[in-house]
């Protein structure tokens, strides 16, 4: 007997509740006795009626009455219709004549649910330049404008709106082998401010001894426009474009965009947007000479920086 632990009888009690009525006890007498209902002692006297002593035991929890397994064979041909033929669960159970339940279970339970499932994972291409200024990532990010703290702080969104502040944008550039990184909050990304940060960044590079001989970029209207390529012409800067809808082809950029949004912009709850834009240059000092980065085996950007410059200086003399 492997009754639960919030069971009012037992085989026992039933046992009572049985002698206790054929002595003549009244049902509700023996219900309030027990503390069951009326309709329980009745449950367990037809019981009795119907098996004896032995039909007051506890039945096991089973249905009565399973389902049957459908043939392993079945739910191959499922797989195989979602596979090749991108048929739904509705579908596949419509053909099958099995219930849509059913299929919907076996699908999910292969993985294949969804239909970004059935489309394979590109495999993961790292890669890494060897010199500085081999290639330079270029990516924007907009940011919030806001005079007071918002709901991120506050933790409140009625009252802490910031409407009308419009927006910064966040224009970044990274040396691949290197991880070093340039950083500007511009009012806007039109192609006059997009190319003017392309300058300036490329200033600074050479100013620490790289010199940029690729830029690659994503396919938005300020990196496409003929400004832009005008001055990588002039430049003699070869300009590479992402595929498009492939954000990853310019990972480190979005990688390192990522960091700075969470060491940076939303790491302190600054009273305002220009506060927070006047910390910029703190972090970008911290991130490129004493943050440690992962990539370069825990050195910083300025670290691995000299360490090739280095080797550059010893293999041409």
């Amino acid at each position: 007997m492997n009754a639960h632990r919030n069971a009012r009888t037992t085989p026992y009690s039933r046992a009572l509740i049985v002698e206790r009525y054929a002595a003549g006890e009244p049902a509700g007498a023996i219900a309030a006795a027990f503390g069951i209902s009326v309709r329980t002692v009745y449950k367990w006297l037809a019981r009795y009626r119907s098996g004896g002593v032995a039909a007051l035991e506890t039945r096991p929890s089973t249905p009565r009455c399973q389902a049957g397994m459908i043939d392993r064979r079945w739910q191959d041909v499922a797989v195989r219709l979602r596979r090749t033929c991108r048929m739904t669960a509705a579908g596949i159970a419509d053909r099958l004549h099995l219930a849509r339940s059913t299929v919907a279970r076996w699908l999910k339970r292969m993985g294949l649910g969804r239909l970004k499932a059935l489309e394979p994972k590109p495999p993961v291409i790292r890669y890494q330049r060897e010199r500085p200024g081999e290639l330079i990532h270029l990516d924007i990010k907009s940011l919030g404008r806001f005079d007071r703290p918002g709901h991120r702080v506050t933790r409140q969104r009625k009252g802490h709106r910031n409407r009308g502040a419009g927006w910064d944008c966040v224009h970044v550039a990274i040396d691949d082998a290197t991880r070093l990184a340039y950083v500007e909050v511009l009012p806007d990304q039109k192609r006059g401010t997009t190319t003017g940060f392309l300058v300036r960044a490329l200033r600074w590079f050479k100013a620490r001894g790289i010199l940029v001989e690729r830029v690659m970029t994503d396919n938005g209207s300020p990196y496409v426009s003929r400004l832009f390529a005008k001055a990588l012409r002039w430049l003699n800067i070869r300009h590479i474009r992402t595929r498009p809808y492939t954000p990853r082809t310019n990972g480190k950029a979005e990688r390192f965009i990522q960091t700075l949004m969470r060491e940076w912009a939303y790491a302190i709850p600054y009273r305002s947007s220009d506060s927070r834009n006047r910390d910029l240059a703190r972090y970008l000092d911290f991130y490129n000479t004493a943050r440690p980065h992962y990539a370069l085996s825990k050195q910083p950007p300025a670290q691995r920086l000299n360490a090739l410059l280095n080797n550059v200086l010893r293999n041409d003399s």
